[in-house]
């Protein structure tokens, strides 16, 4: 019965952008006589900017996105599987938990790039597929924690991943400068010339991107990945000197004062002094800067594309693959906490029938990126997809047996050098954990038996953890819930988490 009800909302989609009514196109099979011979609507255009490590508290900040919540749609609770780079990234192109990727930290030996192409995550992933339906495919900025642009992997060129027609994509961006891009197979080396900042740079291709698909019957999908606003903090140079006094947000759990209810790895946290605060705040400062070219970026694809009339046809997604706590509960900055700085994280959509400043309340995740990505393309998910398509959403309709819990994993990554993440598996870090999280409760179970539990009705920051008040017999609920959505796959997933 779902099946079909997606298959009908999908040609009510198609209709909408060509057809005439939902009754104007039927499924195959069905249509009356007078559809016979019809010329089939062209498959909606697909922007992805996926951002790294930006947070709520940014938004403000981003007239751009401001602007595209007033004119789209907004969820308000998309929650993040996992807050870490690579294992949210795994699970965005493949709509699977970080369980049933395989891909649970940023480097081997469990996860990061080489894991995710040993695993079949480049085969599984949404890019084949939608290829394969006639979309003209690019990837920018961005891919996988380990990724090296000049890699071969037995070919005669830098590997291309199958998937992509477009791909202009770096490993080590996190400066913004002197970094090499793959571009379709052929290693170009970017300087420290303000032009070479590399937000810009991938702003320019996408451009291109956009324009070579202008006036082709192909439609096109277009994810561009940036490295900003992740550290080392550095903004383009236009915007180094913008918001001197600017400090980050105070909000209730800011420098939390009491921590004893907390798990050992956050009660050892010193109450955070006038240095570090002053750190936490240059650090805010440079984030917003950051984020100026991300937001002018979206600014000049939307002008483009209303310039060349793809307007119409065209989603633009506006996401991030994690959030970042910076001061929340003495944490200076990082990620990778279940609390929902980390993990509740901004989405945005645009396009055609998006209704116009709607919010979503119920829960949504990375891991419902993939089938709707696919269903916007025609493309039934595969059977192994955990997620569900945020479609029905996008229309300003309710989709029926909706989860009511999101599923939170993690596992304490080693600590490496290499990793640009290394301040998240030092000592004083989250250690491994499972968690829920829906709008009553933040629920989490750490490997090492602790437990928290906040009423997030009475306590939204998180402040109280309350797990020694619970009854036995709802503690075991929850750890039973627990269990199910740790070891779900596929439809396994969904029923699991319908329930609270």
């Amino acid at each position: 019965m779902i099946r079909h009800r997606r298959l009908a909302a999908l040609f009510c989609l198609v209709a909408a952008l060509g057809l005439g009514g939902c009754n104007s196109v039927q499924p195959p099979g069905k249509a009356g006589g007078g559809q016979q011979g019809t010329k089939p609507a062209k498959k909606p255009n697909v922007v992805f900017v996926l951002t790294d490590d930006l947070s709520w508290n940014l938004i403000a900040h981003m007239p751009q996105v401001l602007g595209m919540q007033r004119e789209g749609l907004t969820f308000d609770n998309f929650l993040m599987a996992d807050s870490l780079c690579c294992t949210s990234r795994a699970t965005i192109f493949t709509g699977r938990y970080p369980h049933n990727t395989g891909v649970r930290t940023n480097f081997p030996p469990d996860g990061g790039y080489e894991v995710f192409k040993a695993k079949g995550g480049e085969q599984a992933s949404f890019a084949p597929l939608l290829q394969k339906a006639g979309y003209r495919t690019a990837l920018l900025g961005k891919y996988m924690n380990g990724y090296r642009p000049h890699d071969t992997h037995g070919g005669t060129r830098p590997y291309v991943p199958p998937g992509w027609n477009d791909w202009y994509v770096t490993g080590n961006g996190y400066p913004e400068y002197n970094y090499n891009l793959n571009e379709n197979g052929r290693l170009v080396h970017y300087g420290g010339r303000p032009q070479d900042y590399l937000t810009d740079v991938l702003a320019n291709k996408g451009l291109e991107v956009i324009k070579k698909a202008h006036g082709s019957s192909q439609p096109f999908f277009m994810e561009i990945s940036t490295f900003a606003p992740h550290g080392p903090f550095v903004p383009a140079p236009r915007h180094a000197g913008e918001f001197p006094a600017l400090r980050a947000p105070r909000s209730p759990s800011f420098n939390e004062a009491d921590i004893r209810d907390k798990p050992s790895w956050l009660r050892s946290h010193a109450p955070l002094r006038r240095p570090g605060v002053d750190r936490i705040d240059a650090g805010f400062r440079d984030r917003v800067r950051m984020v100026q070219s991300v937001d002018e970026m979206i600014g000049r694809i939307r002008t483009t594309l209303k310039q060349l009339g793809l307007d119409r046809d065209t989603y633009v997604v506006f996401g991030s693959d994690n959030g970042f706590h910076m001061g929340e509960h003495r944490l200076a900055g990082g990620k990778m906490t279940a609390f929902d700085a980390d993990i509740r994280v901004p989405y945005v959509v645009v396009g055609p029938r998006v209704p116009p400043g709607h919010r979503v309340g119920e829960p949504a995740q990375n891991t419902d990126l993939a089938p709707t990505f696919l269903e916007l393309g025609g493309v039934g998910p595969a059977p192994a997809t955990d997620g569900r398509s945020l479609v029905p959403f996008l229309r300003g309709a309710e989709p029926s047996e909706w989860r009511e819990t999101a599923l939170v994993e993690h596992v304490k990554p080693p600590p490496s050098p290499a990793d640009p993440d290394r301040q998240d598996s030092a000592p004083g870090a989250p250690t491994t954990y499972n968690a829920l999280r829906n709008d009553e409760l933040l629920y989490v179970e750490y490997a090492n038996g602790e437990r928290e539990y906040y009423d997030r009705r009475r306590d939204p920051h998180e402040l109280n953890n309350i797990v020694g008040t619970l009854p036995e017999q709802r503690r075991r609920h929850l750890s039973d819930l627990l269990y199910a959505l740790t070891h779900c796959t596929g439809e396994s997933c969904t029923a699991a988490g319908r329930s609270r």
